[in-house]
């Protein structure tokens, strides 16, 4: 099941590469079908907060008409950074199925794991590691390229 979500994730972070963008993408789920979808947009929007994850949020709580997700799953195919990791935890979703880890920038466990702070009144349930390797080679291969077209200048 989870794979089954991850690829969804995986389609929409192309997505974004293909738009110049990081290519991050996540997908909601609730009660075995997707409700919301979003990949990075921050080029596009010129807007720092146009994360897969936060675009996510505000499509799903729209569709269930709620603020709190607290029956949903998100799938993202990069560890959240800080200001998504605060923003899943503020939704009250109770599982994220993580790609691939960020050892630069992850708080779901990587730097910090602001999804698991004991003393928030909200703590969130991690399964790392689903299409670990075509997670991370979309990434790899994203900046690889970026590498090139920026030496070539």
């Amino acid at each position: 099941m989870n794979e089954k979500y991850m690829k969804e994730a995986l389609k929409l972070a192309k997505k974004a590469a293909e738009l110049g963008e990081v290519p991050i993408g996540c997908v909601i789920v609730y009660e075995d079908k997707i409700i919301s979808r979003g990949y990075n947009r921050r080029k596009t929007d010129k807007n720092t907060l146009s994360h897969a994850e936060l675009i996510a949020i505000k499509k799903a709580s729209k569709k269930m008409g709620d603020w709190r997700l607290e029956e949903c799953t998100m799938y993202v195919t990069l560890e959240p950074c800080q200001m998504c990791a605060g923003a899943i935890v503020q939704a009250r979703i109770p599982e994220v199925v993580i790609g691939c880890m960020n050892p630069k920038a992850g708080c779901a466990g990587s730097i910090l794991n602001i999804l698991q702070v004991p003393e928030f009144n909200h703590q969130v349930n991690i399964t790392k590691g689903v299409m670990e390797e075509e997670c991370s080679e979309v990434l790899t291969s994203f900046f690889k390229e970026l590498r090139i077209k920026i030496k070539k200048k």
